[in-house]
């Protein structure tokens, strides 16, 4: 772990000019600088880099930051990988903590598997190129699949000797020790004790982390020796590098296409991944025929939240397209499915759209359109896949459930409601019905209990219709005052630290002073009230906390934070000041002058702060009356408890009206 004082370091000495020009052509634009941006793909620059605020803005995609944010970006790099890439590009040494003997251990053998790992990556990849032998079968085997000598080197493709009794002294030789060909996996011991290369006789594809290190091999058997071979492909066997279903074929090549593209196009295997980017598609990993994680899943959503699953249109694809959907919808990943047509692979797909070089640019740009016209939101294709010309009520009934149970996990309650309203016009349920069985599945999940399943599909509880419509989980505070909490948020981002109320005296007596952060906070807490959307909150807290300390600025902390969402939103919320050259304002100039206006500045923020506040309520007491309205409609029958009902709506009417008096009087100046 970097010790803070190295973190510091390495953020004092980064400039965002000199950062940002690694990668980006920059042109002076009166105090700033602006180029093309490098996130996606424009011919007007919109991209702005402040010198004075050490962050850069894209106007076009809303992308930026810190220097540390922006490497993370633009190289795909975790925070600390990013601070290690600033700490070398100035030459400040990193001072970790002293690791205890076991971590030290452990980390020595976890560089020595992956030295390991990256010399019989090498020695494969020279195998494949130079030995007759490699030329003759391995490189005959990968033209016989299309793939370009470019695209082999891109993703070291390689060749093993079939005789299996060579790889390992020719490691031990060069120093390679046999511990860790064992725990790699590229050797195993027989019964004698002889090491015994675990992929001979077969071409290699290797697993490389988001890191760009070799965590891996998948080996393939040669067309000719296919039959009576018990396995086509051999993988490296689980180690402390290598976990399958915590890795995606491809990541790395694909990563910053990815994160440019916002979409990733998830295929099947190896071959699928290497054809596509042939004809220009970047975007796309593979599991490799695993249902994927939620390790993977996580992977991904570092550089996008949009994937597209592509396979084949025949039985074992629409199976293989089902699985995993409802993790990658609660996860909140867009899911798009795309079947592609006449039962092809997409290696089959890719290699059949690229005939010829010439027609290669023309071509991908068809394979594209394919692409954006074809893929179909998810929830659509299984609606449409599991009720084409079901009349079988039963089964009909259990897709249903099947189909409403993946909406159900959805986090985004908008996007459930789209959902549900699309699938009951294009089923012809009531809309309420759906509504209820989707609630019963959220509930279920909150309190642990699963539905009965058959043949792998939930068919409990039943779709029942309702005596009375159940209405979705009602609105929540949030979204009704999305748009005044972005308001405070930005206000504690600006000026947290800013001090509004001076001399405020407690029940105990006790004089205070109170920045814009506190205030906001203790406003609040007075009431048991709290910001809903969680990283405001955690804004809101992190600057009352910091608020006392000397010299604590709100806007470079946070637009500096080590957590990139926090950082990200700080530059947005910091940046649109500074989209034009910036002047000083002409005006008075001596000492009195400056105080008053500095006076003025305070109280218009003291204002601005506590109209703000007013309207947060002002929307929480909206919230809770149209709330009231929806039980009182529930309970018309029992009369007691509407008369309880009805006079929480009138307090609330009445304090609703004391807000509107209030915010009728606070005028921001």
């Amino acid at each position: 772990m970097i010790d803070r004082a190295t973190v510091e370091r390495i953020k004092e000495a980064a400039n965002i000019v000199d950062v940002v020009s690694e990668f980006v052509t920059l042109r002076k634009s009166g105090a700033n600088y602006k180029g093309l941006c490098p996130f996606h793909n424009e011919k007007t620059p919109s991209f702005y880099v402040s010198p004075a605020r050490g962050t850069c803005h894209c106007f076009g995609c809303g992308k930026g930051g810190s220097p540390i944010t922006f490497i993370m970006e633009h190289e795909q790099m975790t925070y600390p990988e990013a601070l290690r890439w600033l700490a070398n590009k100035y030459h400040i040494e990193i001072h970790e903590r002293e690791l205890t003997n076991q971590e030290r251990e452990e980390q020595s053998q976890r560089e020595s598997m992956f030295i390991v790992n990256e010399w019989a990556a090498s020695y494969f990849e020279d195998l494949l190129h130079h030995p007759a032998d490699g030329n003759d079968i391995g490189m005959q085997y990968f033209r016989s699949r299309g793939f370009r000598d470019d695209i082999i080197l891109k993703f070291r493709l390689g060749y093993d000797l079939p005789n299996r009794l060579v790889l390992a002294p020719t490691a031990l030789q060069k120093g390679y020790k046999e511990e860790f060909l064992v725990k790699t996996g590229i050797c195993y011991k027989n019964e004698h004790g002889e090491l015994i290369d675990r992929y001979a006789g077969r071409v290699t594809f290797p697993w490389i982390g988001v890191n760009g290190k070799v965590v891996g091999f998948t080996a393939r058997v040669l067309d000719s020796r296919t039959k009576g071979v018990n396995q086509k492909y051999v993988n490296s066997p689980d180690s402390d590098l290598f976990h399958k279903d915590h890795e995606l074929y491809g990541i790395y090549q694909a990563k910053k296409a990815i994160a440019r593209e916002d979409r990733v196009y998830m295929v099947e295997g190896q071959a699928d991944v290497i054809a596509l980017h042939q004809c220009g598609i970047e975007n796309v990993v593979a599991n490799s025929g695993t249902a994927l994680s939620l390790h993977q899943i996580h992977m991904l959503h570092r550089f996008s939240s949009n994937i597209t699953l592509i396979y084949d249109g025949d039985a074992a694809g629409i199976h293989a397209a089902l699985r995993g959907t409802d993790m990658l919808l609660s996860e909140g990943m867009n899911l798009n499915v795309l079947l592609l047509p006449g039962g092809q692979d997409p290696d089959e797909f890719a290699r059949s759209h690229t005939a010829a070089d010439f027609r290669q640019y023309i071509e991908e740009h068809q394979v594209r359109q394919y692409i954006a016209d074809n893929q179909t939101d998810f929830i659509q294709f299984k609606t449409n896949l599991m009720l084409k010309n079901e009349r079988d009520p039963k089964k009909r009934a259990e897709a249903i459930n099947s189909i409403v149970q993946s909406i159900s996990v959805v986090p985004n309650q908008i996007l459930r409601d789209t959902y549900i309203h699309d699938c009951a016009q294009r089923i012809g349920l009531n809309e309420s019905t759906l509504i209820n069985q989707m609630n019963n599945f959220i509930r279920g999940r909150k309190t642990g209990s699963t539905a009965p399943q058959q043949d792998g599909v939930p068919v409990g509880p039943q779709l029942q219709p309702a005596a009375a419509p159940m209405a979705m989980d009602s609105t929540t505070p949030m979204q009704q005052a999305s748009k005044v909490e972005m308001m405070l948020a930005q206000l504690i981002i600006r000026h947290g630290e800013r001090v509004i109320m001076n001399d405020v005296e407690d029940e105990e007596g006790n004089h205070y002073s109170l920045t814009v952060a506190q205030y906001i906070y203790y406003n609040l807490a007075a009431d048991n009230l709290s910001l809903h959307n969680d990283l405001f909150n955690k804004i809101l807290h992190e600057a009352c906390e910091h608020s006392t300390e000397p010299g604590f600025k709100a806007e470079p902390y946070f637009i500096n934070h080590e957590d990139i969402n926090m950082s990200k939103l700080a530059t947005d919320m910091s940046m649109d000041r500074y989209h034009l050259s910036q002047r000083k304002a002409d005006g008075p100039n001596n000492e009195e002058a400056q105080l008053q206006a500095e006076r003025n500045q305070t109280e218009s923020l003291r204002n601005q702060t506590i109209h703000l506040l007013l309207d947060f309520r002002m929307d929480y007491v909206e919230a809770q009356l149209k709330e009231i309205q929806a039980k009182m409609r529930t309970v018309a029958n029992d009369m007691e408890q509407l008369k309880a009902l009805m006079e929480q709506f009138r307090d609330m009417q009445m304090l609703r009206n004391q807000l509107a008096r209030q915010l009728g009087s606070n005028i921001v100046v």
